[in-house]
């Protein structure tokens, strides 16, 4: 009976794609690998550029949006449990990532939904000057397993019918 744990996510089998694993008996997270090569452009590139159009009167700005970095994994866990993606914390001092989320939250019925089969993603800003590129296999961020806990009056009915971002949409 499975309890909880990582899946290669449908459409990824062809990845040669590492499981995540935890590196010692009392590490808290699992690493994850990212299942290709991924480039975290500098958010200065977009500032600069922006800053350029501002003084020339264009005010056709570019976004800074963040990266996904893909993990072509998927995980199962408990009703009652979340699955917290994290930044390495080397991440922030030796490559000048951040996370746009901060964390993320991925619940229980995120796994083999109908829009992405439940493909975990880390989603990354890069602070530094320079392009940042996470190679395939490469840790891009770390998991962990965690109960939680219901409000005495909470009444969610709603059914999860997307991946990524789906829970905020009607």
């Amino acid at each position: 009976m499975k309890v909880r744990g990582f899946e290669v996510c449908k459409g990824f089998e062809n990845y040669n794609i590492n499981l995540p694993v935890r590196k010692t008996r009392n590490s808290v997270a699992y690493d994850i690998e990212a299942c290709e090569d991924t480039i975290i452009p500098s958010i200065w590139k977009t500032v600069f550029s922006n800053i350029k159009k501002f003084l020339t009167g264009n005010k056709d700005f570019l976004e800074i949006k963040p990266t996904l970095v893909p993990t072509g994994i998927c995980s199962y866990f408990g009703e009652d449990e979340v699955l917290i993606l994290a930044n390495k914390s080397s991440f922030p001092i030796k490559k000048g990532l951040v996370m746009s989320n901060s964390i993320g939250i991925i619940e229980s019925d995120y796994y083999m939904n109908e829009t992405n089969y439940g493909h975990l993603q880390l989603t990354y800003y890069n602070l530094s000057f320079k392009d940042v590129v996470i190679k395939k296999g490469e840790p891009a961020g770390q998991a962990y397993f965690q109960k939680f806990l219901i409000a005495d009056n909470d009444n969610a009915t709603g059914i999860r019918k997307g991946g990524f971002g789906s829970t905020s949409k009607e």
